[in-house]
């Protein structure tokens, strides 16, 4: 089981250690904030009020055996980047931790965070990509420029299979799952089932795409008719 630590439990920590906890993790959830604490205690394996940036404090709670380090402490930079620092020095093997402005990203990539999330930024560019393109239902943002999407059919690809679609050569994305309705009698969608796609699988109207590529190449797919 994998053993995770969440520092800092205000809305976006909580729903990480809760989320971690939900999917079978073991976690220590860690703040100031004697109240906080007590509101996550019984969803975690571990729930302990220390100061972060106190070595002997994070030592003795075992925080240097984690294999990963969540530091989502938002409205305290300077003890945000001191616990950053503080567990790569003890040794966690590895270490994420939330910025709230550009300015925080590059410092925290500075001293060597390799993983820098904001939470607020990434909400906000989803946002603006489902207003952008109405037939983009959901997008999740891998490395680098990479995302995972998922889309509506579009009409081009009703009909067609995949080996005459070549999304690959041509559109630049991987089709990687088709989640198709499933109708009754009355022609009305009442579930849904998972297609794992092959060269013969043709798309048909309704379909849900989810796709891997590059946001140009997802771009140039959610504006197709």
């Amino acid at each position: 089981m994998k053993k995770f630590a969440v520092i800092g439990l205000g809305t976006f920590g909580e729903s990480v250690a809760k989320s971690l906890t939900e999917k079978g993790a073991e976690v220590i959830a860690i703040d100031r904030d004697m109240e906080r604490v007590e509101d996550i205690q019984d969803y975690v394996s571990v729930a302990v009020q220390l100061d972060s940036t106190d070595e002997n404090a994070l030592l003795a709670q075992g925080i240097h055996e984690v294999d990963v380090a969540v530091v989502c402490i938002g409205e305290d930079f300077e003890s945000n980047l001191l616990t950053s620092v503080l567990l790569k020095q003890i040794g966690v093997k590895e270490v994420i931790t939330r910025a709230t402005r550009p300015i925080e990203s590059k410092i925290l990539k500075a001293v060597g965070i390799e993983r820098v999330v904001n939470p607020e930024e990434e909400v906000g560019e989803r946002l603006a990509y489902s207003l952008m393109h109405p037939t983009l239902k959901e997008i999740f943002y891998l490395a680098g420029d990479i995302s995972v999407a998922e889309l509506e059919t579009p009409h081009l690809f009703v009909g067609k299979s995949l080996q005459e679609l070549a999304l690959r050569a041509k559109y630049g994305i991987n089709l990687i799952v088709i989640r198709s309705p499933v109708l009754d009698k009355e022609a009305e969608p009442v579930r849904e089932k998972v297609i794992m796609p092959t060269a013969e699988t043709v798309i048909q109207a309704g379909d849900l795409l989810v796709v891997v590529g590059t946001k140009e190449a997802i771009n140039k797919v959610t504006a197709l008719k």
